[in-house]
């Protein structure tokens, strides 16, 4: 059994608190609902309520998790790059505060009191071996599909890319410097709002030139996802997202 442990510093609107049990520890937050439970990490469980579905598969697969309509997504930490042939999961044991779990839960709890478009952090696991560790985040699942699917089926319309664009200028113009800002991880609605997610290995900084090199990496993103488009329809999908971004810049 898990034991509680004190509320952490102060998050917000969502104060957090850690439990710990041996080598695995969780830190939830006012999302979760309810005390953290072990087996909220576990898809097998999910799948065995009939409460899984995959979300996403390469390295590993993500897994909305939960009843329709409240939903959560489930995300394993993966290596990645060369080392993922011989380490798939596995981190370097640095302290619990520094394992990457809870450092993007309190990174998107952080986001979220800026007013930020991102999911809401649940609760994160962190399972340390030794000088090793492996971890787990969930977060809420957004009313949201990847603008990659919509491009796939040419469903983002001028709009759309102009919500996408605002939804990047409000996150730098906040200081969130993303990581991996692709899109696949920027989000649509319904409503017409943009959403970004994954905030792993992101940070929130002062202004700079990261601002360029995250639009740069977006283009080369819009790039790889549209072999079978022309020139002139990538070029004119990106001044809409830039037109959206300058706006929301001013």
């Amino acid at each position: 059994m898990l034991s509680g442990g004190a509320i952490d510093g102060d998050l917000g609107a969502d104060h957090a608190r850690i439990l710990r049990d041996g080598g695995c520890s969780i830190l939830y937050g006012a999302a979760a609902g309810e005390e953290a439970r072990t087996h909220w990490f576990e898809p097998a469980w999910w799948q065995a309520q009939g409460r899984a579905v995959p979300a996403a598969t390469g390295r590993g697969t993500t897994w909305f998790v939960g009843a329709p309509g409240s939903q959560w997504v489930l995300r394993h930490y993966w290596r990645g790059g060369r080392v993922a042939r011989w380490i798939a999961d596995h981190y370097l044991w640095t302290g619990l505060e520094r394992a990457r779990p809870f450092v993007e839960f309190r990174l998107t709890q952080r986001a979220r009191s800026l007013g930020l478009p991102v999911p809401r952090a649940v609760a994160a696991r962190v399972l340390r071996s030794g000088l090793t560790y492996t971890g787990d985040l969930i977060t809420e699942r957004l009313p949201a599909v990847p603008c990659s699917s919509l491009m796939a089926r040419r469903a983002l319309d001028a709009a759309g890319w102009r919500a996408v664009g605002a939804c990047v200028a409000r996150c730098h113009g906040a200081g969130l410097d993303h990581a991996d800002l692709t899109l696949n991880n920027l989000l649509l609605g319904r409503d017409g709002t943009a959403h970004l997610i994954d905030l792993d290995r992101a940070v929130l900084r002062a202004p700079g030139r990261w601002a360029l090199a995250n639009l740069a990496r977006l283009r080369r993103s819009l790039d790889k996802l549209t072999p079978d488009w022309t020139a002139a329809d990538r070029e004119a999908a990106w001044r809409e997202l830039m037109a959206g971004y300058a706006y929301a810049a001013r």
